[in-house]
């Protein structure tokens, strides 16, 4: 079984803005979803989204920052399931920019799926992609 989610997109913008856009609550929000990230090391936040009865999520996900460099490595650990004390998911999230010529190459690594999650992983991996995708859009108008 696949165990990780791995992604790769290109961006004309620099490091720095798409580091906002993975760092800053209000514009992660414009492409991920609510949240109350903070940019420090140890600080616990949590995304909400609707329930996925299906997949044993309530909707929300409860994280802790684990590492940051800045504009270049940001990395989270990622939980959910039915409720905060009942979690079916155990995950981390690594982000690694790199300046190219002409932009970022932006690398998502989603790590710690488990066979009872591969569901959840297919859901994920199709979902990263279309959030970016969003990302994208709010970059380009900015």
């Amino acid at each position: 079984m696949k165990t990780e989610i791995k992604h790769k997109w290109f961006y004309n913008q620099s490091a720095e803005k798409i580091w906002e856009y993975l760092t800053k609550a209000e514009l992660i929000e414009k492409w991920l979803m609510p949240n109350d990230f903070e940019p420090i090391v140890g600080h616990e936040f949590k995304f909400t989204t609707n329930p996925i009865p299906s997949l044993g999520l309530d909707g929300n996900f409860y994280c802790k920052v684990l590492e940051i460099t800045p504009l270049e490595i940001l990395v989270y650990s990622w939980k959910g399931g039915t409720s905060k004390n009942n979690l079916t998911l155990d995950t981390i999230v690594e982000w690694t920019l790199e300046p190219k010529e002409n932009g970022t190459e932006l690398s998502l690594i989603h790590s710690g799926f488990k066979d009872m999650n591969a569901l959840i992983l297919t859901a994920m991996y199709d979902g990263w992609n279309k959030n970016i995708e969003k990302m994208i859009n709010h970059l380009k108008s900015d």
